[in-house]
């Protein structure tokens, strides 16, 4: 699914990924932990192509092809899709209008028919109940006026109705009460399947409690330093991230 091998990777002349290697097969969810500046959120926009970003050496391989050379359009295309830590407000694009155009435009891009009015609404009532949001959510403009929770919800809602086959969570606990939490991690669960891999990244366990990584890494200064189960969250949680650090 997603292979990364020894990524160098920095903003403008500042160095941040160094030498990173990562592999995440079909079905697996991998959680990356790691304190603020250790490249968490680096990593996760390389892999989405987000502008601003040097790649110095090493490379970014999507189903055996390297991506490093595509936009971020045809990553997503590609089934690639990232949920922010502060979810992007559109101003005068309704939430219905924005999914059905992502959603069609991958139908298309699949060679697929793409969904009429009708068919789109009835599939988006299903997902809505699996984030537990109204139908009104559907009339407004993109995250324009959504609490925090809300945001969050609307980034699974997406995640649910364009079903990638590599969805990157970065810090969607961010911010989040106990309730969403649980509605946003239960929206990650229900949609786990066997062709579908996830790449969790968090400061804290709490959202570990609520869904279960195959695998936790460790990222300090660029590099994973450590690997384990989930049972290394609970261990960071405990001791911090110092007995780590060389």
């Amino acid at each position: 699914m997603l292979k990364i091998e020894n990524l160098h990777a920095g903003v403008e002349d500042k160095a941040i990924l160094k030498g990173l290697n990562l592999s995440i097969k079909p079905g697996e969810m991998h959680a990356i932990m790691g304190r603020n500046g250790s490249g968490k959120s680096t990593l996760a926009n390389v892999i989405t192509g987000r502008e601003g970003y040097n790649v110095s050496k090493g490379d970014v391989l999507f189903n055996g092809e390297s991506i490093l050379d595509w936009s971020p359009e045809a990553r997503s295309l590609a089934g690639i899709f990232m949920s922010f830590q502060y979810p992007v407000v559109i101003p005068g694009v309704n939430n219905t209008y924005f999914l059905k155009a992502a959603l069609n435009a991958k139908r298309k891009h699949a060679g697929e028919k793409g969904l009429d009015a009708a068919g789109f609404l009835k599939l988006i009532k299903e997902k809505l109940k699996n984030v537990d949001m109204d139908s009104k959510y559907l009339l407004r403009a993109v995250n324009d006026g959504f609490s925090g929770g809300e945001k969050k919800r609307n980034e699974i809602l997406q995640m649910l109705t364009l079903e990638p086959t590599l969805a990157i969570l970065d810090e969607t606990d961010s911010g989040l009460d106990i309730d969403a939490l649980k509605i946003v991690a239960e929206g990650v669960n229900n949609f786990r399947s066997a062709d579908r891999s996830f790449l969790v990244i968090t400061h804290y366990q709490r959202l570990l409690k609520y869904i279960d990584p195959d695998f936790v890494h460790v990222l300090i200064e660029g590099q994973i330093v450590k690997s384990g189960g989930k049972e290394l969250a609970q261990e960071l949680e405990e001791k911090g991230y110092s007995w780590l650090e060389s």
